[in-house]
Parts: structure tokens; sequence; C-alpha cells
């Protein structure tokens, strides 16, 4: 009976003296020495205590942290690092809300490259169209001239209109182009920054 007592008074005393470096650590005190060199001692951090650098002390005052006074120069120098990070922070989140993962963003690069696509096809098509229309409208325009007739003013307005369409559409098909790389580097940027969190 007497060794059981023993034993659990054994197992008591090291669990206390386990416990007590923790309780120990932790912070009771904080001082810092003002300009004098005056030492000054509260239960909380004043802005005091970071102008001038302060001491985390435990419950017997011994020193557990030290730490250095706030540094406005520096501060002001890393301003613009800490707001790029946490641009990228707030970009990534945004990325990682609307993606997910790399693969998610990977299938939605080749539905909207297929979108753009489609419309590029017709957008060819037409042109195609447009430009053998046009060879129809000129042999039309010729044949008058080759009989010595003047052009009718309709033939003159389809051709002008024709050649005005042939235009705008070159116009359009080089815009879906431009769409299709812009799209495509977009999407290679959002996926590489996936898989880099990934």
């Amino acid at each position: 009976m007497s060794k059981k007592i023993i034993l659990i008074a054994c197992l008591l005393s090291n669990a206390v003296f386990a416990a007590a470096p923790a309780q120990q650590s932790k912070a009771a005190w904080y001082r810092y020495y003002d300009s004098r060199g005056v030492a000054n001692i509260s239960t909380n951090v004043t802005p005091n205590h970071i102008r001038y650098g302060y001491e985390a002390l435990d419950q017997n005052m011994q020193v557990i942290k030290r730490n250095q006074p706030y540094n406005v120069e520096a501060d002001m120098k890393q301003a613009p690092q800490r707001a790029a990070q946490a641009q990228l922070h707030d970009s990534d989140s945004k990325l990682k809300r609307a993606y997910g993962t790399s693969n998610t963003a990977m299938l939605k690069k080749k539905d909207a490259l297929q979108q753009i696509n489609k419309q590029l096809v017709f957008q060819q098509e037409q042109l195609k169209q447009l430009q053998n229309d046009r060879i129809l409208f000129i042999r039309q325009e010729r044949e008058h001239f080759r009989k010595g007739e003047a052009v009718p003013a309709q033939l003159k307005t389809t051709l002008s209109n024709n050649q005005k369409n042939i235009v705008a559409k070159k116009e359009s098909i080089q815009s879906l182009q431009t769409s299709y790389r812009n799209t495509a580097a977009e999407y290679d940027r959002i996926i590489a920054r996936l898989k880099a969190m990934e």
C-alpha cells in the first residue's frame, strides 16, 4: 500500500515539475527602458514598449524574449514589399476560390479557347464568302467595262459595302486571334500559379 502511495506521489511531483516550465514560460510582465535608461514595467505592452523595444518577463522576472524597438524607416522601406505580398496573397486566394486546382483551370482554359476558336472559324467562313462574292461583283463590273457601259450605281454600292465588310471581318478575325493568344497566356499564368500552391 505504501509503495503505491510513494509511486503516486512521485508521479504527481513529476507532473508538477513538468508543468512548471510551461507556466513560467508565459509572460507575466513587460519591461522597457526609456531614453533616460529608466526601467518601466507593466502587465501589458504599450506604445512606449514598442517604441523603445521591450523584454517579456516571467513571474520570476526572468527574461523570456527580447523584442527590438520599432523602426519607422525600416518599416517604410518594407511597406512596398509587404503590400506586394498582400496583393499576391489576395490574388492567390481569389484563384483558389475561382478554380480550386490547376486541373480545373486547364479544363476551363480548354473550354474558353474552344469557344473563341468556334467564333474564329465562323468569322473566317464569312470572310471567305465575302471574298467569293467580291470576285463575282468585280466580274460584273469588268463585264460592264468590256461592253463600254456605265457601271450601275447599285453595283458600285454593293462593291463598296462588300469591301467595308471584308475589312471589318478581317479586323474581327484579328481581334479574335489576339483574344485567343491573351486568353491562353492568362490561363497559363493562372495554371502555373495554382500548381505552385499545390
